[in-house]
């Protein structure tokens, strides 16, 4: 078997017959040079599968499911909610937060974001690129921008709240509890105090201080999501 994992957003079972789009079927034909006869897998949240080819024709891939590999997955609801950033940093920062495991981004419009408007559809190809590099079967969904008050609106999170004036240095897992954890990482320029205080306020908030320095935005969400996952996993 080739170690070909590509995300399949349609409904996959066992002896389907489909095919693959023309952007996927050019790469498993021109690029990695599959051959009929040859499996892959496929993969979206019914689980992993394994498929094998069937015909190779006018660039497009015909395969058939011949059996599942793996079952749906059943983890912690892990989100990120960030102020959008500048686009090549904010590529990597998308892609490694897919691989830490993150499974929703919720954009955020502070007071002192710079970058206001994100490419969704282009984001989502680089959730999904990571998804399958990482061996992940649940793929991440990412929201449209919004305000900070929208945000804190959603009660049911449990909030760990990245601030570079907390004194306090470590998550209390005890306080965590079956509600999607929510890491919040504010923009360039830092919260505004307004901000902060309507962050503070939110019940169950547990604000943290990842570091000594100033981290720019990309390296604190990663060391963030980082400490979140050794304490929930």
């Amino acid at each position: 078997m080739s170690n070909i994992r590509l995300f399949f957003k349609e409904s996959l079972s066992l002896n389907l017959t489909a095919n693959l789009d023309k952007s996927q079927s050019h790469y498993v034909s021109k690029v990695m040079r599959v051959k009929v006869s040859e499996v892959f897998s496929l993969f979206n949240s019914s689980g992993e599968w394994e498929a094998k080819i069937l015909t190779l024709s006018k660039s497009i891939v015909e395969f058939n499911i011949t059996k599942q590999l793996r079952q749906k997955e059943s983890t912690k609801e892990l989100w990120l909610a960030f102020s959008p950033i500048k686009s090549n940093y904010f590529n990597f920062m998308i892609q490694k937060s897919t691989e830490l495991g993150v499974t929703k981004f919720l954009p955020i419009i502070f007071d002192r974001t710079i970058v206001r408007k994100i490419n969704k559809e282009r984001l989502e190809k680089v959730i999904i690129e990571a998804a399958e590099q990482s061996n992940r079967i649940n793929v991440p969904s990412i929201e449209e921008p919004q305000s900070l008050k929208d945000f804190l609106n959603n009660k049911k999170i449990d909030l760990i709240f990245t601030d570079l004036n907390s004194k306090n240095k470590k998550i209390d897992s005890e306080k965590l509890t079956s509600n999607p954890t929510c890491v919040v990482i504010g923009p360039e320029g830092d919260f505004s105090e307004e901000e902060r205080e309507q962050i503070l306020a939110f019940k169950g908030v547990q604000p943290i201080k990842i570091n000594e320095n100033i981290l720019r935005s990309e390296t604190a969400v990663i060391s963030a999501l980082s400490i979140v996952n050794y304490m929930v996993n």
